[in-house]
């Protein structure tokens, strides 16, 4: 007996030795804070998917797994300002309107009802959330966060009132844990109906005008009868509409100039705060913008010549300045302090994000600000600074890890933390020019 209760003793004492770290550190590493001067060589200190510490001078807990990040640089984890990932393919198709940008992939179905008018509500899921959508099963969560994505901003994207968007963080563990903002805004996408009403773009602008003018009587209704319902039919419920009344704000396509012009005075017409998506042409709307304090994402797919184009076509001038001038957009942006980020817009290979984000540099864009577009600035544009963007204090510890510096030709993903648990990515196929040497792929750790 007595060798019994001492074997299971020294199991006990075993299993508490083998028990993972409360914290993790990592010490003598370059630190991008954002928010602060670049610390040369500091620590930082994760403890309970928070950052406990972050400086020049911090000694790590005794309980804490030290990492040496010695050539190593951190920084905060990336987000995409706009996104779809976690979000299943939709069933239904749609024909992608002017300024779709961030479309949605489409599946084979049945035809959609005929839609005879507004009543109908044609291609209008405003009630739905991205939350509610999420599949952490989703290939592209593990894609994303190899390439030192750790927070996306994602949309339903199908139809007119594509619903509304959610934060979450790219975990791909459980929907509840990656969830950090149910609802972030509505999206709206310019497209025509191939079912009916709206058949044009005019009929798209007068539908979403009308949605609006019905909710704001649906909201009256609703509080007059709240304030006395004695004697009154009560309002029929409306999810339609309920979903325009939740979001905090609504997002609109806006390629080119003209669009933008169109857009900024549709929001302040719908009295509704506005974000830009596209941006294309923000190199020639720079005082547009400015005067109107507006707010932008600018997508990373910067428009060139389709592949299965016949070569003997030629283009117009107009085409060719655009696809040149594309990419000088966000230094336009930032020379004009227009507040902007970028959203990756489908372009999911790390070789073509990076080759997107290098034509940026290219034109004019600082190194500092490009990386700011991914981290800091979409915190700000969606209200959520107080907890990421930057390495901070009590702030969320989502991390990126590489060595090199962020955009070069040879930086390497090393490790990612997201909500404070290590994540390696898998080693890519030989040839490929970034094979990292860590042991396991996308576990974590």
């Amino acid at each position: 007996m007595k060798k019994l209760i001492t074997s299971l003793l020294f199991c006990c004492l075993g299993a508490l030795a083998q028990a993972p770290p409360t914290a993790v550190a990592i010490s003598n590493a370059k630190i991008v804070t954002i928010s602060g001067a670049t610390i040369t060589k500091g620590t930082v200190v994760v403890r309970d998917g928070l950052i406990e510490a972050v400086g020049d001078n911090i000694t790590p807990p005794a309980d804490a797994l030290i990492i040496d990040g010695a050539g190593l640089t951190v920084y905060p984890g990336l987000i995409d300002g706009l996104s779809t990932v976690g979000i299943p393919a939709p069933a239904t198709p749609t024909r992608g309107g002017r300024g779709a940008g961030a479309a949605a992939a489409t599946a084979a179905a049945p035809p959609a009802p005929h839609s005879n008018g507004p009543e109908d509500r044609p291609m209008t899921t405003s009630w739905i959330k991205a939350a509610d959508e999420i599949q952490p099963t989703d290939h592209r969560i593990e894609t994303a966060r190899n390439e030192g994505f750790t927070t996306a901003v994602v949309f339903p994207t199908v139809g007119i009132f594509g619903g509304q968007g959610s934060i979450i963080d790219l975990a791909g563990v459980k929907t509840e844990n990656m969830v950090l903002v149910p609802a972030v805004g509505q999206y709206i996408a310019m497209r025509t109906n191939p079912n009916g009403f709206p058949d044009a773009l005019m009929g798209v602008i007068s539908y979403v005008r009308q949605t609006y003018m019905d909710a704001g009587y649906y909201k009256l209704s609703k509080e007059v009868y709240a304030n006395d319902p004695r004697g009154m039919k009560r309002p029929e419920y409306n999810r339609a509409l309920e979903g325009i009344l939740e979001s905090k704000r609504i997002l609109l396509p806006a390629e080119r100039l003209v669009e933008m012009d169109r857009m900024l005075r549709f929001a302040a017409e719908l009295k509704q705060p506005v974000i830009l998506y596209g941006l294309h042409q923000g190199y020639r709307a720079a005082d547009l913008l400015k005067k109107n304090n507006a707010v932008v994402l600018v997508s990373l797919k910067w428009p060139e010549k389709p592949r299965d184009t016949d070569p003997d076509d030629e283009d117009s001038l107009r085409v060719l300045e655009e696809r040149k001038k594309a990419p000088s957009t966000p230094a336009v942006l930032q020379k004009a302090g227009i507040k902007f980020a970028f959203y990756t817009d489908g372009v999911e290979q790390p070789r073509d994000l990076q080759r997107a984000v290098k034509a940026a540099i290219d034109q004019g864009l600082s190194r500092e600000e490009a990386v700011r577009a991914f981290t800091l600035s979409p915190a700000e544009i969606y209200g959520v600074a107080d907890r990421l963007g930057s390495i901070e204090k009590g702030k969320i510890a989502n991390l990126l890890v590489t060595r090199g510096e962020l955009f070069d030709d040879r930086t390497k993903v090393e490790m990612v933390f997201v909500d404070g648990v290590k994540h390696v990515p898998a080693p890519e196929p030989a040839g490929r020019g970034t094979a990292t040497e860590t042991a396991g792929g996308g576990v974590n750790q």
